[in-house]
């Protein structure tokens, strides 16, 4: 076998050359390969960190914060006003109550015995 490396030269005799040069060819192209994805490594890294510290970068994360915070004001300006109107609901309830009982305790002074008890308005009510 005539094969080998002498002084950086691959020696081999003619049998040999389509193989060994097979081989040198699938070397090359990979050290091309690796030589490709490392020559722009920096430059990219640097795009990358520019890009993250600049202007452009910050200007999206605020607008995308402000999303946020409008979205959470909205609903909190949302239970406050729900809260409101369940408040005034809750009132007005109260007092159509205590009128119709009102009402109803004035009509049993009035008519006595005859009126038939009402359990939710004599306050006879144990669902509460």
């Amino acid at each position: 076998m005539c094969f080998g490396e002498k002084d950086g030269i691959w020696i081999c005799n003619f049998d040999e050359v389509s193989s060994v040069s097979c081989v040198i060819r699938h070397g090359v192209i990979k050290v091309y390969e690796a030589q490709k994805q490392e020559e722009n490594k920096g430059d990219k890294m640097q795009m990358l960190y520019n890009y993250l510290t600049g202007v452009e970068f910050r200007g999206q994360v605020e607008a995308i914060a402000e999303g946020f915070m409008a979205m959470r004001n909205g609903i909190t300006k949302e239970r406050v006003q729900m809260e409101k109107i369940w408040k005034e609901r809750e009132k007005q309830l109260e007092k159509v109550l205590l009128s119709t009982s009102g009402m109803y305790g004035s009509v049993k002074g009035i008519a006595g015995a005859s009126i038939s008890n009402i359990p939710l308005l004599d306050g006879d009510d144990d669902t509460k």
